[in-house]
């Protein structure tokens, strides 16, 4: 089991039935992490399984080639499509909802496995306690390495510190550049040696991405736009995450690993409003 965090993830939401030959794709073009979660409503985790199976049986990567990174999600967030029994326990809905993940993904054991958004927008609630509790049971059963918590605030945050349980290896948010690239959650996640995921780093920064400063920054490094927002993603102690279906796209993505910007043009683009 990998405890060592990925360079770049590659998220497996909103491909439907494309998730199996995406998830093969972009194995095939280097990437070597994974990010799934087992809601019907926006995955296909039993598609990221076949991709995986289609790439082990192609032979050109193995499980332990991989993390893998699959998510706990509440009902509310699920369609008819459960991986578990609503009237359990939400312990019980954790432990079944994992079982579910390991047989999708044809594995015994994921390298992260995520609380998919606290029950609250507000407060680190007694559900989110089992939960968490739930899921640290499965990591010291051996089934995940480590835990996470996806789309949560710096007060779900400071909730979690304050009541003295563990806090998570990752977090996972959404970034906006008009909300400074969540500037206050990754600070905390900073001092506190948590890795932090950002996901939407394009799709939700379009003014940024065809900003005058990109685009120069782009023509100086003779690279596309979104490369350089990865690249500054990475300097700022941001983990992306891309979903792209394109081939061309997977490949320029992993390149822009060896692009480095000068503290000024991070600076520049952290300052950048959208």
């Amino acid at each position: 089991m990998s405890n060592l965090v990925p360079d770049f993830l590659y998220g497996t939401a909103w491909k439907e039935d494309r998730t199996s030959a995406l998830t093969e794709l972009a194995l095939r073009t280097g990437f070597r992490a994974i990010d799934t979660a087992n809601q019907r409503r926006h995955y296909f985790e039993a598609g990221v399984g076949q991709g995986l199976a289609a790439a082990y049986r192609a032979g050109f990567v193995s499980r332990d080639d991989l993390f893998l990174q699959t998510k706990f999600t509440y009902q509310r967030g699920q369609d008819h499509r459960l991986p578990y029994d609503p009237a359990a326990s939400i312990s019980t809905q954790v432990a079944q909802s994992m079982a579910s993940s390991l047989e999708h993904l044809g594995t015994d054991h994921v390298d992260s496995y995520v609380l998919h958004g606290p029950s609250s927008h507000y407060d680190w609630t007694d559900d989110d306690v089992e939960a968490w509790e739930a899921m640290r049971q499965e990591r010291d059963a051996g089934r995940t390495g480590l835990l996470g918590v996806s789309n949560v605030s710096l007060h779900h945050l400071e909730n979690i510190e304050t009541s003295g349980a563990e806090l998570p290896a990752f977090v996972q948010n959404r970034c906006y550049a008009r909300l400074g690239w969540d500037r206050a959650t990754r600070h905390f996640c900073r001092d506190h040696k948590i890795s932090y995921q950002g996901f939407s780093l394009l799709t939700a920064n379009q003014e940024v991405l065809h900003h005058p400063l990109i685009a120069s920054l782009a023509t100086s490094a003779n690279a596309a736009p979104a490369q350089i927002v990865f690249a500054f993603a990475r300097a700022i102690g941001i983990l992306p995450l891309t979903g792209t279906t394109n081939a061309a796209h997977m490949r320029q993505d992993l390149s822009s690993r060896s692009l480095d910007l000068s503290p000024e043009a991070v600076a520049a683009i952290e300052c950048l409003e959208g």
